[in-house]
């Protein structure tokens, strides 16, 4: 396998196909067959399309951006300063990982998680010759959970912000109890699958040797700018592509060779897009009906868990955001705590199935970059298990605190 920068080519050696590439073909053909047949008129398939494009820029462009960081050696100097930091001591470093997981997703969103942080532990586990699985799902299970406290957390949160009509500061006063609770869980899960039979110790690794240092700065320059676009309110999807250009610029003048066409995620636009055409014809043929009828009414504490339990079920069959979208025009835009409930239903209880999230989509694909293999049953039986657990206690925290 080639190595450029210490972390292993997207496209080096022989890869066996996985089974996300079937299902986003299969999706891909189905969305397709759904216009094509008039089961989904065509104009709100363009419509459809239209209004994921932002989306798709996101992920064709954040995907390039971090190929090429990684190329760039960027993921194992913050990897090696990580590991530095912790001092040899594998219950620090599990702190530090599950801090950084957290606090990333908090403020830069889930996306920015599954795609640069991702690559920053699994060059980790390289210079300490950790095993790479159980790093890995840290980045993935707290880019779900620990994506609730504010509304640029998630694309999810944006949307029931904005439909409960709440700053920032008031939507986080509803959501600090849940995001703790989600944390907790995911924090103790983590050590007892993945983290608790590991050595005590590990040797603290030398910084890595930098082979191109105007290009590294210009990497570094470009993930910078994508994080600040972040920050300061700038489109998810015109930040990553701002980003890209400036690393793709650099790459053309230092490193053209690194240039390859199959730097773009063609699986994740095939599945998303074939996604959201499925999910809108099946809203079409009855869906929207059944969604209704199974968030149910009321306000009790029994009716607040059923609607976050219905987020959870229709996120790992459809994707969390198609699924918040259909479970939110089922209720009342007073009804809050409810909202609230599918929300965390939406984003805590999206793990279970690969799909359920495009952080979980995004994840597999920095995974796949890096050799990493997942063992498919036993990451869904794992991450069910966070799915159920995290989303309860989030929604016992909704519902003593609110």
């Amino acid at each position: 396998m080639k190595v450029t920068g210490g972390t292993p080519s997207a496209t080096a050696g022989r890869v066996r196909p996985h089974p996300l590439d079937l299902v986003a073909i299969v999706l891909a053909v189905a969305g397709a067959g759904c216009v094509l047949s008039g089961l989904l008129p065509h104009a709100e398939a363009t419509a459809t399309v239209r209004r994921i494009l932002p989306l798709l820029l996101f992920l064709a462009t954040v995907v390039v951006l971090a190929e090429l960081t990684a190329a760039a050696g960027v993921f194992d100097v913050l990897a090696t300063r990580l590991a530095i930091a912790a001092r040899g001591d594998r219950r620090t470093l599990f702190l530090l990982c599950v801090g950084f997981a957290a606090v990333t997703t908090v403020l830069l969103n889930l996306d920015t998680t599954a795609v640069l942080l991702t690559p920053v532990l699994l060059a980790l586990a390289r210079r300490i010759g950790a095993a790479p699985l159980p790093l890995a799902v840290t980045t993935v299970w707290l880019a779900n959970t620990a994506s609730l406290l504010l509304p640029v957390s998630n694309l999810t949160n944006l949307l029931a912000a904005d439909r409960l009509d709440l700053t920032p500061l008031a939507y986080a006063s509803r959501m600090w109890a849940p995001q703790l609770a989600a944390i907790a869980v995911t924090a103790v899960l983590l050590w007892c699958w993945y983290w608790r039979t590991a050595p005590r110790r590990f040797d603290v690794p030398a910084s890595p040797v930098i082979p191109d240092r105007p290009l590294y700065r210009m990497t570094v320059l470009g993930c910078l700018l994508f994080v600040a676009g972040i920050v300061t309110g700038v489109e998810i999807g015109i930040a990553s592509a701002v980003a890209a250009a400036v690393v793709l610029a650099a790459f053309g003048v230092r490193s053209r060779a690194t240039l390859r066409p199959a730097l773009l995620p063609w699986r994740l636009l095939l599945l998303v897009t074939g996604l959201f055409l499925v999910v809108q014809t099946l809203g079409r043929a009855g869906l929207d009906d059944v969604v209704g009828a199974l968030v149910g009414a009321g306000g009790s504490a029994a009716a607040t868990v059923r609607a976050g339990g219905t987020g959870a079920l229709l996120a790992n069959l459809v994707n969390n955001l198609p699924a918040y979208l259909a479970g939110e025009a089922a209720i009342a835009a007073d009804d809050h705590t409810r909202l609230l409930a599918l929300l965390i239903g939406t984003n805590v209880g999206a793990l279970a199935a690969p799909w359920a999230s495009l952080a979980t989509l995004l994840w597999y694909e920095r995974c796949r970059a890096a050799g990493v293999r997942v063992p498919l049953l036993r990451f869904v039986a794992a991450s069910a298990t966070v799915a159920v657990t995290g989303t309860l206690a989030a929604l016992g925290a909704l519902v003593l605190t609110g």
